[in-house]
């Protein structure tokens, strides 16, 4: 369990009160929107009833949606290209639907994540020619395609791109290129996702410059790619999303309708985070385990009966892509048992030999957020290792992998998330590179933060809290679901859920009861005692049950109260240099040397646990006052010594105290000795 750095809100009480008087807005609201920074209250609470910007402002629409009207007027055969996640899918089963009610001929190509990966390729743009087809349109895809884009004007197809990916200094040739973040491009909103861009479109070739009626016939696939591809959800995303939750609650798109139902989904209030959580992972899942012909399937259904058999079978695969997550995940807890060091490095990067490249993704985001530190991935199939990256706020992975992409055969990202792929054989120099690089650029790597929007008052956990936050729906990035914090919580109980997967924990706060849920924190990992004082960060919402309403609330974060976590992290990363062999000032290792009188400290402590298995960073935290590299160091030299074991397990270390000690002197240790300066 890794050590997240909190970032708190700095509340201002009159900037608070100034904003209920001005827009009267909840407390709560106003409490999140000054936390955040938020200047423009009324452009960030912008409700449904805002307008679109005219899609013609993209550089590139009008040569589109002028190739594109050739194309239905001739009868020229179309192939819409898209791709296998949650927005390429979608984006495709929007275009050609749309195409398919103007009459033109058309078909859709979505490539095979195993086979050919992601993106325009030679392979399948012969297939395509052999299909008879006069032009290709991608989705939410084709920005990198040079190449591509050449080899299909020699065999005769011409190209519109449409995308909404970071392009390179150099466009495809093409007949159209629409991509609103083009450097020419004079769009008043960039941020859209591929779906977002195909949308664009259709309204452009509908002369629906508003979007006002294309957002009812296609909102709902919309709305469900913006919240799935994680782009920021405010501007034309935020008002997509509005409007096309509105959408959803009609149960027009057959497809979406199953999927509810099958998500058991039908009942409840949908929101945001039920097309994030719900709806988008099970259309993923589909590309993910190479079956995105079948999520089509669905979305292009015009009978509940399939539709709700396609749903099913969807709802199966993200079941087995659970599962794969949770093998992978078993298999890295046991590598990182057998070789701590791993988490010493600036970035972890492990690989593995059958992993599933579709959902290595998945746990590189766990790892994240257990350890609090970027992370790669690679799966090693024959010759090629396809890598999956996460990171952390103010490490770009794109960046790094940018400088160090002279090994790898394909890349592609963004600051937070990348993919990647290098030939087998370079794989542990690509690595080398990597961490070096990181080296060159941070002397200290910064680590994973959560942001926490208000530090609540036992008075605030009510209903009516969860309420007055729903007006900054909906959430997601940009906006994120807000965090609030509860200071100085007493533990009273801790209660396993579904067989040991989750607890449940009752606390006290400020004379007032109540109980949250900790999902995927097991009992054993769980570190506080009943009596414990704790900082709780979680998320409010409400339970809704045989007409009865409740507080739910979901915890993200627990720490000990009064934790100093600014001498917790640099404490960490200085012991990390430290086992790196990274040469350290002369002051440093002063500061750092045990005396004994340290390691006595720790040595009573231990002795009256018996056993620690809750791992160092709670040591620290249990111990107080003592620098957390030092701490880290007396360990090491008392498990040099054989005062203390350490078992590192899949569930962090476990520190013993032996029974039978015998009796020995520090200065003996080897460690001790390279630590002090001038030896």
């Amino acid at each position: 369990m890794g050590f997240r750095k909190w970032k708190l809100p700095q509340a201002d009480p009159e900037r608070i009160k100034n904003l209920i008087q001005q827009t009267g807005i909840p407390e709560i609201a106003a409490q999140i929107l000054d936390g955040r920074g938020v200047q423009d209250v009324s452009a960030y609470t912008a409700g449904a009833e805002g307008k679109m910007h005219d899609p013609f402002l993209m550089a590139d629409m009008d040569k589109a949606v002028e190739r594109l009207s050739r194309a239905v007027q001739e009868d020229e055969q179309i192939a819409v290209y898209g791709d296998y996640d949650c927005d390429g899918i979608t984006a495709t089963a929007m275009l050609y639907t749309y195409l398919e009610d103007l009459g033109a001929r058309v078909i859709y190509y979505i490539p095979d994540r195993d086979k050919e990966g992601y993106g325009l390729n030679c392979q399948a743009i012969d297939f395509l020619k052999e299909q008879q087809v006069d032009l290709i349109v991608t989705v939410d895809n084709g920005i990198s395609a040079l190449a591509e884009a050449d080899y299909a004007a020699t065999v005769g197809i011409d190209l519109i791109i449409t995308d909404h990916h970071q392009p390179r200094p150099e466009l495809p040739k093409a007949c159209a290129v629409v991509d609103p973040h083009r450097a020419d491009d004079n769009y008043l909103f960039p941020c859209l996702c591929g779906a977002g861009v195909a949308f664009k479109l259709i309204c452009a070739m509908e002369g629906d410059l508003s979007g006002e009626e294309m957002i009812w016939h296609f909102g709902e696939l919309a709305a469900i790619a913006t919240v799935a591809d994680v782009v920021e959800l405010t501007g034309e995303n935020r008002l997509i999303v509005q409007k096309g939750l509105e959408c959803i609650t009609l149960g027009e798109q057959i497809g979406v309708k199953a999927l509810i139902e099958v998500a058991g989904l039908d009942e409840k209030r949908l929101d945001s985070t039920s097309l994030a959580f719900g709806i988008a992972p099970r259309i993923n899942a589909a590309g993910r385990l190479g079956q995105a012909d079948l999520a089509m399937e669905l979305l292009l259904s015009d009978r509940f009966s399939q539709a709700f058999e396609l749903a099913t079978e969807l709802n199966s695969l993200n079941e087995h892509r659970k599962q794969l997550v949770d093998e992978i995940y078993s298999e890295i807890d046991r590598k990182i048992a057998q070789h701590p060091e791993i988490l010493r490095e600036r970035l972890i990067i492990l690989y593995g030999k059958g992993w599933h490249h579709g959902v290595i993704g998945i746990a590189a985001a766990r790892l994240v957020e257990e350890y609090a530190k970027p992370c790669i991935l690679f799966s090693i199939e024959g010759e090629e290792a396809r890598g999956s990256a996460r990171s952390v706020e103010g490490y770009s992975m794109i960046d790094a992998i940018s400088r160090c992409s002279q090994l790898l055969t394909r890349y592609g990202g963004h600051n937070q998330a990348a993919g990647l792929t290098v030939p087998t054989k370079d794989l542990k120099k690509f690595i080398d590179e990597i961490l070096q690089d990181a080296k060159e650029h941070f002397d200290i790597m910064p680590v994973d933060q959560l942001n926490v929007d208000a530090v609540l008052s036992q008075q605030q956990l009510r209903l009516d809290t969860v309420q007055g936050m729903r007006i900054l729906q909906p959430f997601g990035c940009g906006n994120e679901e807000p965090v609030v914090a509860m200071m100085g919580c007493r533990i009273e109980t801790v209660t396993p859920l579904s067989e040991n997967r989750h607890i449940r924990l009752k606390l006290a706060y400020q004379g007032k009861l109540f109980q949250a849920v900790y999902f995927r924190m097991p009992p054993e990992k769980f570190p506080f005692y009943p009596g414990d004082l704790v900082d709780v960060a979680a998320n409010l919402d409400i339970n809704e049950y045989n007409g009865e309403k409740n507080l739910s609330i979901k915890i993200k974060d627990v720490r000990l109260h009064g934790v100093n976590q600014e001498k917790l992290i640099v404490g960490k990363q200085y012991y990390e240099k430290y086992c790196r062999k990274e040469p350290l000032e002369d002051k440093i290792k002063n500061y750092i040397c045990p005396q004994r009188e340290d390691v006595a400290q720790i040595y009573r402590f231990l002795r009256q646990y018996k056993h620690f298995p809750y791992g160092y960073d709670l040591l620290w935290c249990r111990l107080g006052k003592i620098n957390y590299c030092k701490m880290m160091i007396c360990i090491d030299v008392m498990q040099e010594l054989g005062l203390i074991s350490v078992e590192h397990t899949a569930s962090g270390p476990i520190l013993r105290f032996p029974d039978k000690v015998a009796k020995t002197q520090l200065e003996q240790s080897s460690i001790l000795r390279r630590l002090k300066v001038g030896e």
